[in-house]
């Protein structure tokens, strides 16, 4: 399949992984390791998002992971994307928002989730 005519449903990661904003950070590592994954959609109304980045950083900042919360580092209110939406469009909004994880959500359900290194596979 050409590039150009690729979507987020050919490249997202499934099944999309979740965990509560009450979960701990160290909780929330251990989901990520054992999915092979960088990055959850927090459930939380609208949805959130905790990637690997944010528990580096929690981590740089001397937080133990036992003692916070995902709620505590969480990137509220997140953008989220069709599984039909082209990949060049992806590309466009991770460049636009300065993000690279998007849920992927299809009516009122979520999918899966692309990043911008499924992305930057597809594309290359």
């Amino acid at each position: 399949m050409a590039a150009a005519n690729r979507t987020v449903e050919d490249v997202m990661s499934t099944p999309l992984e979740m965990v509560s904003k009450d979960e701990t950070l160290a909780e929330a590592a251990a989901t990520m390791r054992d999915s092979e994954i960088s990055a959850l959609v927090v459930s939380t109304d609208p949805p959130s998002i905790v990637t690997s980045t944010d528990l580096v950083a929690a981590a740089a900042e001397g937080h133990d992971p036992t003692d916070r919360r995902v709620a505590d580092v969480m990137t509220k209110s997140v953008e989220t994307v069709p599984p039909n939406l082209y990949l060049e469009e992806v590309a466009a909004m991770m460049t636009t928002f300065g993000i690279k994880h998007l849920p992927v959500e299809d009516g009122d359900d979520y999918l899966g989730m692309v990043s911008s290194t499924d992305v930057t596979s597809a594309l290359s």
